[in-house]
């Protein structure tokens, strides 16, 4: 054996700055979205607001072949995707939705306030665990902080569940490594070494600096303020600029992973992302405005790269390819929120048709298998994301609920059992209230076997009084 040099060609992916600049604004809500391509405006004379264009057709409906389908149905029928088709008070979906379509207002509606731990719970209900493992999951998501850090002690977490329930630490354990997979990356972390290292497995295993930043966050980095890049190049026996290029990735990173979420209010607005209507018996979907914001080159700027000194054509070309990375950027975010919306539809439309009962089981991971993407690209897709429906402005979460399995060897929704429950309550008898017992029997007989616990849980989630408080004489 000789040693020999050989070339080879081969494909991988590297977290590179546009990709993470595409990852950061698919998590952004339609309101703060328009927030940074303000900025990015102001900021970059090499981009530039476009003047309204006429309306154009581009329309993605439930039924669609392939992602990158659109168009009319030759009927005459037009629905534009992007904020030129806003007119004032008064939009396209209006003109050409459907005529019973109800009062609220399209453009602004009030948005209820999601907190990280709201965002991990519904996270945690769609995960396939035990009823046990998704109670410790619970005592463990309340002990997280906003920042994302799981502050308490496994000893304070167990404490947490007695004396109903005795959990081994080796159990919490577990179930946290299950709650540390979930949305934003990072979270679920005791430490911020762990933090890092949590986010980087997320980074291809081939991304340059990988490898030496995750021996980094297992004691060096704490080091590194003291000793710098040349003390550390010597402590892990590698090159300083391979030390700069691990550094460089770890400050990619985000420290604080639970401050992304809680960003709304109680009384905050916000514009849906996207419209689904009705159209000749099928469901369409098409991005509302600001889903595709109208943003483009700014020629002008662009033509004096040619004409300018040397040091200002360095500066244009650079300014040049922000605005090229983020118009790709934006792109690539309406394209995948309707991709993800085209597959919620077909997954549920009988919940568009009849509301919450028809509401089947589905989780991030059908979604992510259907569409052929990561889960986390779908979790931070919907998040914060909210679609103008028939049935009013809804957020794209209301479109998941987790399973439970009934009598014809089927599957029930938990969000279609609560509707259930709701409706048979609300046809009771208030003189003669049913308890939980006789709804439990009611949803066996319906061939919705749930225990008298199950249905104590969903009634007190919805806020629904006991029988006994429901009770009305005379």
């Amino acid at each position: 054996m000789k040693p020999r040099l050989q070339t080879s060609l081969g494909q991988h992916l590297v977290m590179t700055p546009q990709l993470r600049q595409a990852i950061r604004l698919l998590q952004l809500s339609t309101a703060e979205l328009e927030v940074e391509i303000a900025s990015a405006v102001e900021s970059n004379p090499l981009l530039d607001w476009e003047e309204p264009a006429p309306i154009e057709t581009h329309v993605a409906d439930g039924n669609s072949r392939s992602d990158g389908e659109s168009g009319s149905d030759g009927d005459g029928d037009r629905a534009p995707a992007d904020a030129s088709a806003w007119d004032g008070d008064e939009t396209w979906y209006e003109r050409i939705g459907p005529a019973d379509s109800d009062d609220e207002p399209l453009a602004e509606q009030v948005a209820e306030a999601e907190t990280l731990q709201d965002h991990l719970l519904w996270q945690l209900h769609l995960s396939h665990l035990s009823q046990r493992d998704r109670s410790i999951g619970v005592a463990i998501i309340e002990a997280i902080d906003d920042d994302g850090y799981l502050r308490e002690t496994l000893e304070a977490v167990a404490e947490s569940l007695r004396p109903g329930m005795h959990a081994a630490q080796d159990e919490i354990v577990t179930v946290l490594h299950q709650v540390q997979r979930f949305d934003p990356p990072g979270v679920g972390a005791r430490t911020i070494n762990e933090c890092l290292q949590l986010q980087l497995q997320l980074v291809p295993e081939d991304t340059p600096g990988r490898a030496l930043a995750i021996r980094m966050t297992e004691g060096p980095l704490e080091r590194l303020p003291r000793i710098g890049v040349a003390g550390l190049a010597s402590e892990l026996h590698a090159p300083p600029e391979e030390i700069e290029g691990a550094v460089h990735l770890l400050r990619s990173l985000d420290p604080r992973p639970g401050a992304q979420m809680g960003g709304l209010s109680a009384d905050t607005y916000v514009t849906p992302d996207c419209v689904v209507w009705r159209q000749q018996g099928q469901w369409r979907v098409a991005l509302a405005a600001g889903g595709r914001p109208r943003i483009s080159i700014h020629r002008g700027y662009e033509r004096m790269i040619r004409s300018a000194n040397e040091s200002d054509a360095i500066y244009l070309r650079g300014r040049l390819q922000e605005a090229r990375w983020l118009l790709k950027s934006l792109e690539a975010r309406g394209d995948t929120l309707l991709k993800v919306m085209r597959c919620l539809l077909r997954q549920q439309s009988a919940f568009l048709e009849f509301g919450d009962q028809a509401l089947r089981p589905l989780t991030l991971r059908e979604v992510a298998a259907e569409v052929s993407l990561h889960e986390s690209t779908i979790s931070r897709a919907i998040a914060r994301k909210f679609v103008r429906t028939p049935r009013g402005t809804i957020p794209l979460r209301a479109f998941f609920a987790s399973g439970i399995d009934t009598g014809a060897g089927g599957e029930a929704s938990s969000t279609a059992i609560q509707a259930m429950i709701r409706r048979l309550i609300d046809g009771e008898d208030p003189r003669k209230p049913l308890s939980d017992a006789r709804l439990a029997e009611s949803l066996k007989a319906s061939g919705v076997p749930v225990a008298r616990r199950t249905v104590a849980k969903y009634r007190e989630a919805m806020s629904i009084p006991s029988s006994q408080d429901r009770l009305r004489i005379g």
